[in-house]
């Protein structure tokens, strides 16, 4: 399938839309990017998914397809002929997608709650779910990944995706609270994994910066912050 008239509207902070972007590098498949607004929703944007009103968005042939999970799926089947991010086994596919869905629902809403949360009582009560949550993100690596380097094997698939593009977020968590998310004493084959992924040659130029990141947070903050004032 051609890849002319492929444009993604996001935000380039967002997570999951970054992991779309690695989605369409991950195909070679060449595309426009449309930043929005953080704060205030385009017309494009609400026309687009009036059901949700957020990013990402993939325009394909000037057709949207909403929601990330989705996304990712439809640029896997949509363009069959590059690399495939999904497993070809039924039951490995359907393994890649349960722990894609607990990355989204469990475990990087921790990672955003910590961003989020003041006081030491609280942190420590959400690091200490944060560790027993990236334990069992440890336990999976180790079965999914049969000994090889990605949870997609020899090479970066669906779950490494999902998980990749969690990274700048983690580690700007990791700066502005002054600790590890990712203990290589306690999670030692996903920080070896952290590692090959952000040195991964197609994808590491489009891995979020967390310098960056944390100097989004901060002036968002701040915007919110005089805000309520």
């Amino acid at each position: 399938m051609a890849t002319k008239g492929v444009k993604l509207l996001g935000v380039w902070a967002s997570g999951y839309v970054n992991r779309v972007e690695m989605a369409l590098k991950t195909k070679s498949i060449k595309y426009e990017f449309i930043q929005d607004n953080l704060l205030y929703k385009s017309e494009l944007l609400l026309k687009a998914n009036p059901v949700y009103k957020k990013v990402p968005i993939l325009f394909h042939d000037e057709k949207p397809i909403c929601e990330s999970l989705v996304i990712l799926q439809y640029i896997d089947e949509a363009w069959s002929n590059g690399p495939c991010i999904l497993p070809s086994d039924p039951y490995d596919r359907a393994i890649a997608r349960f722990w894609a869905s607990y990355v989204d629902q469990k475990w990087f809403p921790l990672v955003l709650d910590l961003l989020n949360t003041e006081g030491k009582t609280a942190k420590a009560a959400l690091l200490e779910k944060m560790s027993e949550a990236s334990v069992l993100l440890e336990e999976a690596f180790i079965k999914i990944s049969k000994g090889k380097s990605f949870f997609g094997g020899d090479r970066i698939g669906h779950l490494d995706i999902v998980l990749g593009s969690t990274l700048g977020w983690v580690k700007a968590n990791e700066i502005m609270n002054e600790m590890k998310i990712l203990d290589e004493r306690k999670m030692p084959s996903l920080a070896e994994w952290d590692e090959r992924f952000c040195s991964d040659k197609v994808l590491k130029d489009i891995i979020q910066q967390p310098e960056k990141l944390v100097e989004i947070f901060r002036e968002f903050r701040e915007i919110k912050k005089a805000a309520s004032n």
